[in-house]
């Protein structure tokens, strides 16, 4: 009896060897070249109240407020925001893909194994007996990447990846400075609201007087009537100014994960707002490419786009693999480990899809459609890059003219001095009267303290324009 039994497995070696090495060669479809758009060589605001120049102070851009109220809150924002939250589990979904993307140019092994127990039938063989079967198995299979469209899905992962990294650092960089833009809001407001009241009590002190003068016949209705139309007035912004001040507070809450609620104890009392920083470091705009997380978030998920066309054209070309066999077979279980129980298959599989009704075409075209979106989509968010910091600069530079509040504000110690001297006097002399501010400089101060809370929180969005290298 012959033993020859087939070509021996080491005659298939050469052949995946060389498709091997060849796979290892070939990769179709466009290499992704990192963009260089044009940037201008300076920025074109006034450098009166920015230092041009790289700091690492940026990475804590906050602290340069020197609030440590700001910055308790920014750390409970940065520990607990939902948004932040979200993105580390995209951050986790692109790593899992990146590791089936890599999965699936790897051999794969299974093993199996099965019992059956049959009877053939007495009307179709004469061997009508019932028959065990034994049998257990390993299949091995493998894809190799020739034409390197395996190796296209892995570079579109690791760059989807590095995106979603960014994109979570992007959001780190529009909370911190919502944070912050919220905590200017609420304390600019709470301001306001203490100026509102202060002035309709000293107002309502005025009406009195008012009344008085004119009981005593040293003034008219018209001054009265004056009068209390300046005290209503003033009672009339209060509960927008409170209602300003709670809507803020509970913004603030939402940024750090918070019920609305939580942070009414530790901000219902009013504090100063913070002083815009005097010098504020910022880069060169050639930097702002490799120091924004956004523009880096574009740049990588345009390398993805322009991966994935290369793995939609290697479904052009024929696809090889590589497949194994080996088992054993014996119809008692007490024979199944012997050696004339064992059978095998090994040897390469190619397959080429020679007709598909454009199928492949057309996904070649939406990828490429993709990668174009995904080229306009980095271009535009390199200008809106470009954009908000020269507005953030603009604002901060015209900070540097704007007027403190605290100029306008008279003090309580005067007021009580003004109501004593009237009082001491016996209201014997003509007394025209005036609230502490009256309503011409009240509404300059409201629009002055308006426009500070503007440019401060604007402050934020500045450094938004330059990546915090140290936020998570």
């Amino acid at each position: 009896m012959s033993n020859y039994k087939g070509p021996s497995f080491y005659l298939c070696l050469p052949v995946v060897v060389c498709l091997f090495l060849l796979g290892a060669c070939v990769t179709v479809g466009p290499d992704h070249q990192a963009p260089n758009p044009a940037m201008p060589s300076q920025w074109n605001a006034n450098a009166g109240t920015v230092t041009v120049g790289e700091d690492q102070s940026l990475g804590r851009w906050w602290a340069l407020f020197q609030d440590p109220q700001l910055d308790a809150l920014i750390a409970k924002s940065l520990a607990g925001n939902p948004d932040l939250r979200m993105a580390e589990t995209r951050i986790r979904e692109a790593r899992a893909a990146r590791r089936l993307a890599v999965a699936n140019g790897l051999p794969s092994l299974d093993l199996g194994g099965a019992y059956t127990n049959s009877r053939r039938s007495e009307r179709v063989s004469n061997d009508a007996g019932t028959q065990d079967l034994f049998q257990a198995n390993f299949d091995a299979a493998w894809e190799i990447d020739l034409f390197g469209g395996n190796r296209r899905q892995v570079e579109a992962a690791d760059a989807t990846l590095a995106a979603s990294v960014e994109d979570r650092r992007d959001a780190c960089v529009t909370l911190t400075a919502e944070v912050a833009r919220s905590y200017l809001e609420l304390r600019a407001s709470q301001q306001r609201l203490a100026i509102a009241r202060e002035n309709s009590r000293t107002q309502e002190q005025t009406v009195d007087l008012v009344r008085n003068k004119f009981q005593i016949g040293l003034g008219s209705q018209l001054e009265v009537a004056q009068a209390e139309t300046l005290l209503a007035q003033t009672a009339a912004q209060i509960p927008g100014l409170d209602s300003g001040a709670q809507q803020a507070m509970h913004q603030l809450a939402l940024l750090l994960g918070q019920q609305p609620q939580t942070l009414k104890a530790e901000l219902n009392q009013s504090g100063q707002t913070p002083p815009v920083p005097p010098h504020l470091p910022v880069i060169l705009p050639s930097d702002l490419l490799r120091q924004r997380p956004d523009i880096r978030s574009a740049e990588r998920q345009l390398a993805a786009a322009t991966a994935t066309v290369g793995a939609a054209t290697a479904e052009l070309f024929p696809r090889f693999s590589l497949g194994a066999l080996f088992g054993v077979q014996s119809q008692s279980l007490g024979n199944l480990v012997s050696g004339s129980s064992r059978y095998w298959s090994v040897g390469p599989v190619v397959r080429w899809n020679l007709f598909d009704a454009g199928r492949t075409r057309a996904l070649i075209d939406i990828s490429e459609a993709r990668r174009e979106r995904a080229q306009l989509f980095y271009e535009k968010t390199v200008l809106t890059a470009l954009t908000e910091t020269e507005n953030a600069l603009v604002a901060l530079d015209r900070a540097g003219h704007a007027r403190r509040p605290e100029q306008f504000v008279v003090g309580q110690v005067e007021v009580d001095e003004l109501v004593q001297e009237i009082r001491r006097h016996d209201r014997a002399y003509y007394v025209e009267a005036r609230p502490v501010i009256s309503d011409r400089e009240y509404d300059r101060l409201y629009r002055i303290m308006q426009t500070l809370e503007d440019v401060e929180a604007s402050s934020g969005v500045a450094v938004k324009s330059v990546n915090p290298p140290g936020l998570p």
